[in-house]
């Protein structure tokens, strides 16, 4: 079996293509994957009202039962890609959209203070919800290294190194 390179294989590759191999820089501090069963979230809020203003912001208690499954993941998906803060607050996170734009989160509180602590720059979210289960996937990443994007420093005209 041929080792994974980022480059395109050669003609005696059996499965061609190219593989894209992750990063090893420091730049992705964490990624996080969650699944809610959307008739279990449902029952659990029927049951107990007060989960609803528990898990959810004022903005996301009003959206249909699977978009709010999939917030419930979200935040889910953000503590593990943070590590698991532990002062972490279902309040600190959430989902926004704009119109026509992709979802996106907004922290604060301990949630906030941790991804600062971690150099958080950008957070990726993807959400999905198909049948009975919500799924969101977060990738939480540091800026860029000072230099540029490979990060190395370059040297200005008339400065020596």
């Amino acid at each position: 079996m041929s080792t994974l390179s980022s480059t395109t294989p050669g003609p005696d590759d059996p499965f061609g293509g190219r593989a894209f191999v992750p990063r090893n820089d420091g730049t992705v501090v964490g990624v996080g994957v969650d699944v809610v069963d959307i008739p279990r979230l449902t029952a659990m809020i029927e049951r107990t009202p007060a989960l609803l203003q528990r898990l959810l912001t004022p903005g996301e208690q009003g959206l249909s039962a699977a978009s709010r499954a999939a917030r419930v993941a979200a935040k889910e998906a953000v503590g593990k890609a943070l590590g698991s803060p532990g002062d972490f607050s279902w309040q600190d996170v959430t989902v926004e959209r704009e119109a026509l734009s992709r979802p996106h989160l907004r922290l604060r509180g301990a949630t906030l203070r941790a991804a600062e602590a971690a150099g958080v720059q950008h957070l990726h979210l993807s959400l999905s919800h198909d049948g009975a289960i919500a799924t969101a996937i977060v990738i939480a990443e540091r800026g860029r290294p000072a230099g540029g994007p490979t990060g190395e420093r370059t040297t200005g005209e008339g400065t020596s190194s």
